[in-house]
This record gives structure tokens, C-alpha cells and sequence, in this order.
């Protein structure tokens, strides 16, 4: 992975779009706090590299249909941040 962009604002907010819109090919979305919503919304086109903080699911009471392996916890997270050659926070 190139870059992992690390996104908490929700799918209506700016920073949600422009996140979205800077990501490359090789490039990975991980969705922390309010951003985790997206998983739910059916208007959002989402990257085929997402991950999403179970915590965060949880705490909204999402549940949704991706594969449970892009659903991570704080400790996968920090292995992500290690993986990635830059790591951008919106």
C-alpha cells in the first residue's frame, strides 16, 4: 500500500469528498469514527481497499455485508500505519 488515508469525518462532509478524490490505485481508505456510516450508506462509492474500526461499527450499531476481514481493531490499525509508505489523517 502506497498511502493510507485515514478518514472520521461522515460521507456528507468535505473532507470525506476530497479524501476520496486524492486516493490512487495502490492507495488504502480506513474509516474511524463517524466515517464508519458510509459502510451503511448505498451513495457512497467506496475504494476495493477499505477498512473500518470495529469499535466504531459498534458504537453506531452498523452492521453491514462487507467481509469481516476489512472490519479491524486498534492493533490492526497500527500494523496498517506501519505497512503504509505515508499515512494521511482527514
Amino acid at each position: 500500500m502506497h498511502t493510507l488515508h485515514i478518514v472520521s469525518k461522515p460521507p456528507g462532509h468535505t473532507r470525506f469528498r476530497e479524501c476520496l478524490g486524492m486516493m490512487g490505485v495502490q492507495d488504502a481508505l480506513l474509516l474511524t469514527g463517524n466515517a464508519v456510516t458510509a459502510l451503511a450508506d448505498s451513495t457512497v462509492t467506496l475504494p476495493d481497499t477499505v477498512y473500518a474500526l470495529q469499535e466504531d461499527l459498534r458504537a453506531r450499531a452498523i452492521e453491514t455485508a462487507q467481509d469481516a476481514s476489512g472490519h479491524i481493531t486498534f492493533d490492526d490499525m497500527v500494523s496498517l500505519t506501519t505497512q503504509a509508505q505515508r499515512v494521511i489523517s482527514w
